[in-house]
């Protein structure tokens, strides 16, 4: 089964985390420091892989079965993002979900790469 790195609303205890269906957890890890991290209109986080200014991004890598993945994950991601490989800390590879480029066509990008962790990022916009 494949392992997909994920970093938004599906990992444990978010409103997603149920398309997983029962999909083990590998690993809570991070990125390689290859990456921006942005939120889109607050509604979710994407991930975009740049050549310099990246940092590692917090998040969960799940055995995802591939039928899950085709038929629940992702039908289930918006159409700004796009199914990639990622590079995780320890170097290796897992798919993940990330910014659809060219991104310049997505105008509510806020760049949230200082916070790491979209959790994080979201108890900053708690009351």
């Amino acid at each position: 089964m494949p392992l997909m790195f994920l970093n938004g609303g599906a990992m444990r205890g978010g409103p997603l985390h149920h398309l997983l269906d029962g999909a083990p957890l590998a690993a809570a890890t991070t990125t390689a420091p290859r990456y921006r991290f942005y939120s889109v209109a607050d509604r979710f986080p994407a991930l975009l892989p740049v050549a310099h200014g990246g940092a590692r991004i917090a998040g969960e890598v799940y055995d995802v079965p591939m039928d899950v993945l085709r038929d629940r994950l992702l039908p289930a991601e918006p159409p700004e993002l796009e199914l990639g490989v990622i590079e995780l800390v320890d170097g290796t590879s897992s798919l993940a979900m990330v910014l659809r480029r060219p991104s310049t066509s997505f105008p509510e990008l806020l760049d949230i790469t200082e916070h790491g962790d979209w959790s994080a990022y979201r108890r900053t916009k708690s009351p």
